[in-house]
């Protein structure tokens, strides 16, 4: 099953930009489809390669932070391919 998931990592502190890019860096280098923009970071993919992937690299970037919220959505499809047609 093929899978499109949205994340958001937002550390609640004065130092947040590291652990983000950190994040990031780490799912570039997965294996996994991985696209970006300045409010979220979008992985594609199988659901189980997404999701293992996904647990490792969760885990260690919020235990990188102080506090701090991790926002994820999943959609059941890839939507890697979306091109907006208006």
């Amino acid at each position: 099953m093929e899978i499109s998931v949205e994340l958001t990592l937002s550390p609640l502190q004065d130092t947040y930009e590291q652990p983000i890019i950190d994040f990031i860096k780490k799912l570039r280098v997965s294996g996994l489809k991985v696209s970006e923009n300045p409010l979220s970071t979008q992985v594609y993919g199988d659901y189980d390669t997404v999701m293992n992937v996904l647990q490792d690299e969760m885990k260690i970037a919020l235990e990188a932070i102080e506090r701090g919220v991790l926002y994820i959505k999943i959609v059941k499809s890839n939507r890697s391919e979306y091109v907006p047609h208006f």
